[in-house]
């Protein structure tokens, strides 16, 4: 009976941790992608704004007051935002900050 739940416990710690590694998927914009984000912003510069309240960092959720816009960038399927002075990248669909360019 030992034997059988230790068996158990252990299964299900292997399927949280490969929950936990699921859940923090990291988005990779290369190099290339990013020059040409930064250059599309620059042709289509937004205003910075301010959102009290909210850090910036990958993985924070944008409430829905703020307004995203479209990126026509080839495959970087983002839009984005200009915050306190950064071109923020988000997740349209979670409102999830996914990258962060200086």
């Amino acid at each position: 009976m030992n034997k059988h739940l230790t068996g158990v416990a252990s299964a299900l710690f292997l399927l949280a941790g490969v929950g936990i590694a699921a859940a923090q998927s990291t988005v990779v914009i290369q190099p290339e992608q990013e020059t040409v984000i930064r250059e599309y912003v620059q042709k289509q510069p937004l205003a910075s704004i301010e959102v009290p309240g909210i850090e910036l960092n990958i993985g924070t959720k944008l409430p829905e007051t703020v307004e995203l816009h479209t990126l026509d960038v080839p495959d970087v399927n983002y839009r984005y935002v200009v915050i306190d002075g950064r071109t923020v990248l988000v997740d349209p669909d979670s409102r999830e900050i996914v990258h962060i360019i200086n």
